[in-house]
C-alpha cells in the first residue's frame, strides 16, 4: 500500500499554508527521500520552506516530537542545525485531512562537506561531540534502541517471518542471521547510551558560509553508543582507515571523553545496520519510489548478494 498516494501538490500547499497560516505560491517540488515525502515550497512573500510529511506507522507522534525536541537542545547550545518552524498555533507537528503528520522547516543552503585535509575529520569529531553532549542532557523513551536485543533481534523476527526471502534463499539467510546475532547478543552490555543522531553519514553533513558544519536530517535519531554517529563518517571498514577514525576521534576528545573499548562496536554496528536496512526495504516494496530506487529487490539474486555481504561481515566480527 501506498501510504502518500493522496499527498498530491495542491495537497501539500494547503497543508503548509494552514500549518505556517500565511499564503503559499504554486511551487511544490519533491526532494529526496527514500522514507518520508519532502517537498520544497515557497510562501507569496518570497520565503522558502521544506514540509516533511512522515511516513504512517513509522514513528508515533511522541517519537517525533522527541526527534524535535532533541533538534532544538542542539539549537540550544550553538550547534548549527535547521529547528521546525513551530505553527501559526505554536505546535511543531500537525497532521494533513488523511491523518499524515508533519512538519514545516526553513529552507537553509549549503554545500556537502568536502574532507580534503586531516583537520576537517577533526572538526567533524568535534561536532559530534557538541551533539552527543546535548544528546546526553535528555532522554528519550520513544525512540529506538540500539542494541541487539532491543533493535536487531526484532528486525530479524520480522524478516524471518515474513514472505520477503525466496524459498531457494531461506535457509542460507536464517544460518547466518542466527550466527550473527549469537555474535551481536550481549556486546553492548553495560556500554554508555545517550540520545544520538544516528545517521551521521556525510550526506547529512553541510558547510554552510559563517555557521561552519550544519547536521541536518534527524529523522533517525536513537539511543545508542556514541561510536554509531562516528562509524558511519568513515570510507571504509575500520580495519582500512584507522587514521581517519584516529584524526575524528582527537577532535571528539577535545570536548568529550569517549570509551575506546566501543571501537570493537563498529563492525557490529555495521551488520546490525545492514540488517535494519533489509526490514526496512521490507516494508516500503509497494510504494513506487522505492520500486525506482530498488528495481531487483526482493529477487534470488538480490538475496544472494545481501547474504554474501552478511556472510563477509560476519568473519569481520569473528576475527
Amino acid at each position: 500500500m501506498n501510504e502518500f498516494e493522496h499527498l498530491l501538490p495542491d495537497r501539500v500547499i494547503n497543508a503548509a499554508e494552514t500549518y505556517l497560516g500565511v499564503p503559499m505560491s504554486g511551487l511544490a517540488v519533491p526532494l529526496p527521500s527514500y522514507i518520508n515525502r519532502v517537498y520544497e515550497l515557497q510562501s507569496m512573500a518570497g520565503e522558502r520552506y521544506v514540509a516533511k510529511f512522515y511516513r504512517p506507522g513509522r514513528w508515533e507522534a511522541a517519537a517525533i516530537a522527541e526527534e524535535h525536541r532533541f533538534i532544538f537542545d542542539c539549537a540550544a547550545e550553538e550547534i548549527p542545525v535547521i529547528t521546525p518552524t513551530p505553527s501559526c498555533r505554536g505546535e511543531t507537528l500537525m497532521a494533513t485531512d488523511d491523518g499524515v503528520v508533519f512538519t514545516v522547516f526553513p529552507k537553509k543552503f549549503g554545500r556537502e562537506l568536502e574532507i580534503l585535509c586531516g583537520d576537517d575529520w577533526r572538526r567533524i569529531g568535534r561536532v559530534a561531540a557538541r551533539i552527543h553532549l546535548a544528546g546526553a542532557r535528555r532522554s528519550a523513551t520513544h525512540r529506538t534502541v540500539l542494541t541487539p536485543e532491543e533493535s536487531t533481534a526484532a528486525y530479524l523476527d520480522h524478516l524471518m517471518e515474513g514472505d520477503y526471502i525466496p524459498a531457494s534463499c531461506r535457509p542460507e539467510f536464517y544460518e547466518v542471521a542466527e550466527r550473527l546475532y549469537s555474535l551481536l547478543e550481549g556486546r553492548f552490555d553495560g556500554i554508555e547510551r545517550i540520545r544520538i543522531h544516528g545517521d551521521c553519514h556525510r550526506g547529512n553533513i553541510l558547510e554552510r558560509p559563517d555557521e561552519g558544519l550544519m547536521i541536518i536530517d534527524f529523522d533517525d535519531m536513537m539511543t545508542g553508543p556514541p561510536v554509531q554517529d562516528l562509524w558511519l563518517l568513515l570510507p571504509e571498514h575500520v580495519e582500512q582507515c584507522r587514521r581517519e577514525l584516529d584524526l575524528v576521534l582527537d577532535g571528539y576528545c577535545e570536548l568529550r571523553d569517549f570509551d575506546f573499548n566501543t571501537i570493537q562496536l563498529i563492525e557490529p554496528l555495521r551488520a546490525m545496520r545492514m540488517i535494519y536496512f533489509l526490514a526496512w526495504c521490507s516494508t516500503q516494496m509497494d510504494d513506487f519510489k522505492f520500486r525506482a530506487n530498488f528495481p531487483d529487490w526482493g529477487s534470488e539474486a538480490f538475496w544472494r548478494r545481501e547474504i554474501g555481504d552478511l556472510r563477509r561481515q560476519l568473519e569481520l566480527i569473528r576475527y
